[in-house]
């Protein structure tokens, strides 16, 4: 059986578990950019194909599983619009280094296992993918209806409220 990863805050960091064990903590203040890489279209959580929490010293990646969608998405909204450091990119234009998705190319891993990597490790790979944002969930979500509705491409969006 997979062994159980999952996140939650406690206070002012992020506590990674694994079987109800801890196994690593980030501090909040020390997240300064997260990375939602997405499948689909992006428009739901369940679209999470992985994410990449960013420190100064440290790439942190996270599977879907773990619970961290939930983490970013929902959860302290106040602290996420302050920061401002939540980026968006396709699955397909953000492709990680064979070693951290193992297997046959048929038998490839489809996402990445939790791992904490130093920042030079992941910089070249990072920086050739396409970033959207920042971007709240919320403020996607407006993007994505204003969009849908006619003539919505064209027209551009109001400035939302937190950018005032």
């Amino acid at each position: 059986m997979k062994p159980l990863l999952h996140t939650r805050w406690q206070s002012m960091d992020l506590i990674v578990a694994r079987n109800g064990q801890e196994i690593d903590r980030i501090g909040a203040r020390d997240i300064e950019r997260v990375i939602i890489v997405y499948s689909a279209r992006g428009d739901t959580p369940g679209d999470l194909a992985y994410a990449v929490l960013q420190s100064r010293e440290h790439d942190l990646l996270f599977p879907p599983d773990s619970g961290i969608a939930g983490r970013v998405h929902f959860e302290r909204q106040l602290f996420w619009n302050e920061r401002r450091c939540v980026y968006w990119t396709p699955l397909a234009k953000a492709p990680l280094p064979r070693s951290l998705c193992p297997g046959l190319w048929f038998l490839r891993q489809p996402t990445p296992a939790f791992a904490r990597l130093p920042r030079d490790e992941l910089r070249e790979t990072i920086a050739r993918w396409p970033l959207e944002g920042p971007q709240s969930w919320d403020e996607r979500k407006v993007a994505r209806i204003a969009r849908a509705r006619p003539f919505g491409a064209l027209r551009p969006l109001a400035p939302s409220p937190s950018r005032l």
